[in-house]
């Protein structure tokens, strides 16, 4: 397999490094800390002293977690870090970590904590009042714990508290402990969660106070750093070739390069007969004639349905596309002779290999988890591996990109594949083409289709009765899902209008042969996924 390049990114921006303790929050910290201006990464919570000296980051921020710090597996930090004069801000289990390690106690709470809170903040807390300067001295917070921090180590005093905490924020002065070289907080609410009223305020003070970053984190200056960063990575002659599939990450990796090489840039893509109703036309147009961006289509849809006749388990239809994709991909980049392989990886990604947890179960294979046979020998160029789905629909909005290329529902990319329940024909595949070409035009009709995160029909692998024209008909079912979600890591059902899904219930009907019944799917994630398969 081949290595990804080494990543600058933060060169040049004052660098805020997240530990990750484990916490379901971890990523969103990240992501609040950039959505103000702030560069941050995660990072896990056992990084070495010896490496945070390398990254020289401006601040630390320790996440939650699950864990208790008293117990004996639980995750811990190298003490040594406290040490480094790195200003620290620790956030529940990180701010109990913070204790236990620098000599306070923490202890089990009479009963777990969870929900909103009413935060006082301390009339005079001194110097540490950075963190609630110029905010309300009363707010609400959300609160998630079950331990709870008794007796604070030596040199900490509390800066806020709440009816049921005492230590709801608590200050640690530089030089007052043994231990201690810069200042370090501690707050057991979760400023990163939308539901703590100035939880971005408390966090920019932090960056900005405390740490004395700048806040320039902006998606104007990261074209500019990736565009000098590709060139210097591919030199003057190397070609790069890339696949699209005209989802946004893809397109907006294709246009970033095309932008900082030109014409060394080759994109290839694969009509592999499981796109969407005139998808493969509509691509095309835009990134040829929009965007100017070279780029060859492939039609090889009979290899791919050929090769998936018969196979009805979701993870061998996965790897089946998988494998002819490579099939296909090798023989086209074999012809241009390229040099780098460019691919979309996005930073969840990133997020998902480093958890100290290790890697989680495997719910489903992603498409391109792996890269390509060794025997391509090609290096990877992964410019947006340190961005977030929504760094790059603003970086995509930069670049000159069509909002509704920007902000088009992702795709996945075993295509409608794992949207046909059971076996796949071409039959099968039409008639859900046109029942999702129909649920997407009508949400659009309705002013829908920006308030959801994902939209799309699924192809049921049973058969229902029904009564049409008088007559018995044993047909398809057609189930409609639709989600609100931000990160995609979870999502909840949208609740649409009864008048627009009667709409899209008798235009299907009526107009895909071979289907009788539409069902709605009210399910969340968790439990469910967003995809069926």
């Amino acid at each position: 397999m081949t290595e990804p390049l080494e990543n600058s990114i933060h060169a040049g921006h004052d660098l805020l490094v997240v530990l990750d303790f484990g916490s379901q929050y971890a990523h969103l910290i990240v992501r609040r800390l950039r959505d103000i201006g702030f560069y941050s990464e995660l990072h896990p919570y056992d990084v070495g002293p010896e490496r945070l000296m390398e990254l020289k980051p401006k601040g630390l921020i320790l996440s939650g977690g699950p864990a208790s710090v008293y117990e004996s597996d639980s995750p811990h930090l190298d003490a040594r870090i406290f040490s480094l004069g790195i200003p620290i801000l620790g956030i529940c289990y990180g701010m109990q970590e913070i204790a236990y390690q620098l000599g306070g106690k923490v202890e089990c709470g009479d009963k777990r904590e969870y929900g909103h809170a009413t935060l006082q903040v301390v009339e005079d807390p001194a110097d540490g009042g950075a963190l609630f300067h110029g905010l309300k001295t009363s707010c609400s917070v959300w609160m998630s714990h079950g331990d709870r921090v008794i007796s604070l180590p030596e040199g900490f005093y509390p800066i806020a508290r709440t009816e049921n905490c005492n230590y709801a924020a608590v200050y640690g002065q530089p030089n007052a402990h043994a231990s201690v070289l810069a200042p370090i907080y501690g707050l057991q609410f979760h400023p990163e969660v939308s539901h703590s009223e100035h939880g971005t305020e408390v966090l920019a003070n932090f960056c900005r106070a405390v740490c004395g970053c700048r806040g320039d984190w902006y998606m104007e200056a990261f074209l500019e750093e990736a565009i000098r960063t590709i060139r210097e990575q591919t030199g003057e002659h190397a070609l790069v070739v890339g696949a699209l599939s005209g989802g946004v990450d893809s397109t907006v990796a294709a246009l970033l390069v095309s932008r900082a090489i030109g014409d060394r840039f080759r994109g290839i893509f694969v009509d592999n007969g499981l796109l969407r109703k005139n998808e493969a036309t509509d691509v095309m147009a835009m990134l040829r004639d929009q965007m100017h961006v070279q780029v060859d289509c492939i039609n090889a849809s009979t290899h791919f349905l050929d090769a998936l006749a018969g196979v009805t388990d979701p993870e061998e239809k996965r790897k089946t596309i998988g494998n002819q994709f490579i099939k296909v991909f090798e023989e086209q980049a074999r012809k241009i002779s390229a040099d780098f392989l460019l691919q979309g990886t996005l930073y969840p990604d990133v997020i998902e290999s480093i958890s100290h947890k290790g890697p989680s179960a495997t719910i489903k294979t992603h498409h391109n988890v792996g890269g390509l046979p060794q025997r391509m020998r090609l290096k990877l160029i992964e410019p947006l591996r340190y961005l977030f789905k929504d760094e790059v629909r603003k970086l995509g909005l930069v670049l000159g990109l069509p909002a509704e290329v920007v902000y088009r529902h992702p795709f996945p990319g075993p295509g409608l594949a794992i949207r046909v329940l059971g076996e796949i024909t071409s039959e099968r595949l039409n008639k859900l083409r046109e029942a999702d070409a129909i649920f997407l035009h009508e949400l659009r009709r309705a002013g829908l289709y920006e308030q959801i995160g994902q939209a799309f029909a699924v192809l049921l692998s049973s058969k229902a009765v029904g009564v049409m024209g008088d007559f018995r008909t044993y047909e398809e079912v057609i189930a409609l899902r639709a989600v609100a979600t931000s990160d995609y890591m979870t999502a909840d059902w949208y609740p649409l209008p009864f008048e627009v899904l009667r709409r899209i219930s008798l235009r299907i009907v009526n107009e895909v042969s071979g289907v009788n019944r539409i069902v709605y799917d009210v399910t969340s994630k968790p439990p469910g996924t967003i995809e069926w398969e």
